[in-house]
């Protein structure tokens, strides 16, 4: 993302007086919904303008559009007859009849956008200010080569994951599962999808790869209806064709993708999640069946079961995932490392997330290992980042680079790769189980050598003892100080 979010911010703070007694979930769709909206418009009235001065009198065939991959927008959804009603106390059911237009003119967007903009709660007044100053183009073909509309879009996503408690995957995670397991080519699959961030940035990489928008295909599921339709609209902005089915729904009780086999799998499921739905014989516990009070590891397995013979998977967790030593995921863990999928363990450093406080860690499954089948790759990255906010942490492209580099150099068998105290661990088999398939690095990459500074050792004691003794002597000083104030007031200690 570009550094100058002056415009960004703008909107946000203009959009963040909007909120007033709408609930979260509804307030988001309200203004990305508002966003997509200016996006297909924009992008509509420049081919518009295009196939006018032509004059060949095909400016509002349709087909002249969809040719181009431009949804076709009516003329009273178009954003100058929008802005031109912003005064207006009817501006909500303008908004709600331009999404409905929309709709029924794309079929791809049916059930996908927002058209509650004309309910009380939603202050009229400030909704118009706020498409009053949708005044820089977001869809034209110069926009889109600097990914104008992605910008926003992923500033909004990431200011409502931080103030209104959604749970968002930060961009540092999300580069990094992408950075490592490479998704050149195939099937791409995420399970709990989200807004589509994971997806999202898979075509990025793609794209930085000199590869084409084709190369991959989308699949994924999601079981907030809200979000789904955010998904969607995400999608739908940078013309990526997914199959996310037909609707929300849940994964675990309701598969929409059965009989798909992904060659990458990358998801960021809900942690720690205690009631979900439990199907005992599902062919998907072929480790073992899952608690009922805890989905981690049938997240786990579910996404085994998707990979394809050579696929590959990474996913964050819960830190406790690791470690978790109750009888039904120990026994799972155990059956997974010895069925030689476990490919590499990341820990991260704390506070990533905007609203997740919780230690998260990320693993890595790969169905075909065969140069290091009976080896887990453990890398500690819990140092790494810098303090963006007071409350927030990111990681630099640099570190997020050193991280994916090591796994590839060891993955690949390169003379590169080395171990690292502190930092990366190449273990076998046997060192696992002789943790008892606990699988947190720390365990396995030990502490970071401290430099040494060469004081010996007996000078380096009279030092810091000297030290030690000035500190007690100041303190003495301080305490008598404090002491003969108290009694010159009358108060004796």
């Amino acid at each position: 993302m570009a550094v100058n979010l002056e415009f960004e911010n703008k909107l946000w703070e203009m959009a963040d007086k909007l909120r007033g007694n709408i609930q979260a979930s509804d307030y988001k769709a309200v203004i990305l919904g508002l966003i997509f909206l200016k996006y297909i418009s924009d992008s509509f009235e420049e081919k518009h303008h295009e196939l006018l001065a032509e004059g060949e009198g095909f400016e509002e065939d349709q087909d002249a559009y969809i040719a181009e991959n431009i949804f076709f927008v009516p003329q009273s959804a178009r954003w100058d007859f929008i802005k031109k009603n912003a005064k207006q106390s009817t501006i909500g059911q303008i908004i709600d009849d331009a999404m409905i237009a929309i709709e029924r003119e794309n079929k791809n967007l049916k059930g996908v956008l927002p058209k509650n903009y004309a309910r009380p709660e939603l202050d009229k007044t400030k909704l118009g200010e706020l498409i009053d100053l949708f005044s820089f183009n977001l869809g034209s073909k110069e926009s889109k080569a600097q990914d104008i509309l992605g910008r926003v879009y992923e500033y909004f996503l990431g200011k409502f994951g931080s103030s209104e408690g959604e749970f968002y995957t930060p961009p540092t995670i999300v580069k990094l599962l992408v950075g490592m397991i490479e998704p050149f080519k195939g099937r791409v699959y995420d399970p709990c999808c989200g807004s589509g961030g994971m997806f999202v940035q898979s075509q990025r990489f793609v794209e930085e790869h000199q590869g084409r928008k084709d190369d991959i295909h989308i699949f994924g599921q999601e079981f907030t209806a809200t979000t789904w339709r955010l998904c969607k609209m995400n999608l739908a902005i940078r013309g990526i064709d997914g199959n996310l089915g037909e609707r929300d729904a849940d994964t675990f009780g309701n598969d929409l993708h059965k009989n798909l086999r992904a060659d990458f799998v990358l998801a960021n499921p809900p942690f720690n999640v205690s009631d979900y739905t439990l199907i005992q014989d599902d062919a998907r516990w072929k480790y073992g069946i899952p608690p009922a009070n805890n989905a981690n590891y049938a997240w786990i397995q579910h996404i085994i079961s998707k990979l394809s013979p050579t696929g590959v998977a990474g996913f964050v967790l819960a830190n406790g995932s690791m470690s978790t030593s109750t009888k039904a995921e120990a026994e799972i863990r155990k059956n997974i490392i010895e069925a030689g999928l476990v490919d590499c363990i990341i820990t991260m450093p704390p506070n990533l997330f905007y609203n997740v406080t919780i230690p998260v860690c990320l693993w890595f499954i790969a169905k075909k290992r065969e140069n290091r089948k009976d080896k887990i790759l453990f890398i500690d990255a819990r140092k790494m980042g810098y303090m963006e906010t007071r409350k927030h942490r990111e990681m630099s492209d640099e570190e997020i680079k050193r991280i994916y580099d090591t796994y590839h150099n060891w993955r690949d068998g390169k003379e590169e790769y080395e171990d690292v105290q502190g930092f990366c661990k190449s273990a076998n088999i046997e060192e696992v189980r002789g943790h008892e398939y606990i699988l947190t690095p720390g365990r396995y990459v030990g502490i970071e050598e401290v430099e040494d500074d060469r004081e010996p050792f007996d000078e380096k004691m009279t030092r810091l003892t000297g030290e030690l003794a000035g500190m007690f002597a100041k303190s003495h000083q301080l305490e008598e100080e404090i002491r003969q104030r108290l009694g010159a007031i009358g108060y004796e200690l």
